[in-house]
């Protein structure tokens, strides 16, 4: 598949039933709920699960989001929807791009920005990013310059 980075974290999923609107494609909204569970499995899969944030008071807040609508998908189809954590500044913010490919055709659906702030838990108000999330997070940020298609179309 033609994705806009290399080596990003990826999710396959089925477009259901639920998955479709009165037009007979996926709801946009949707693709917004794919984008969030494929960022939250990501976090999971680098060992920054509920437990560990409730345990350092510390959570990824979505603060700004931006889709692109490119192609629809239908019931049944297949979809792979890959993360890439892109930008940092190592103290408060990050932001992740989203891609959804259906791999039957290689047509991306979709592409996405979500920026995040760190928050405490418990307070709701931004707070320093802790070493847990520097050394998880960070081990998997990606060179913005390389391979970057997603300005491109």
């Amino acid at each position: 598949m033609d994705w806009d980075y290399p080596q990003g974290y990826n999710i396959e999923l089925c477009v259901t039933e639920a998955d479709i609107d009165g037009l007979e494609h996926t709801n946009n909204a949707v693709y917004v709920k794919w984008c969030e569970r494929a960022a939250w499995a990501h976090s999971v899969a680098l060992g920054l699960d509920l437990e560990c944030y409730r345990q350092l008071d510390r959570a990824m807040a979505i603060t700004r989001s931006e889709f692109d609508y490119l192609a629809a998908s239908r019931l049944g189809d297949r979809v792979a929807v890959a993360t890439w954590i892109v930008d940092w500044d190592r103290k408060l913010t990050m932001e992740r791009h989203f891609q959804i490919i259906r791999p039957a055709d290689a047509v991306t659906l979709l592409r996405g920005k979500m920026k995040f702030a760190c928050i405490e838990i418990s307070s709701g108000k931004p707070r320093r990013l802790p070493r847990e999330f520097i050394e998880g997070y960070g081990a998997v940020i990606i060179n913005r310059g390389e391979g970057d298609k997603s300005d491109e179309e």
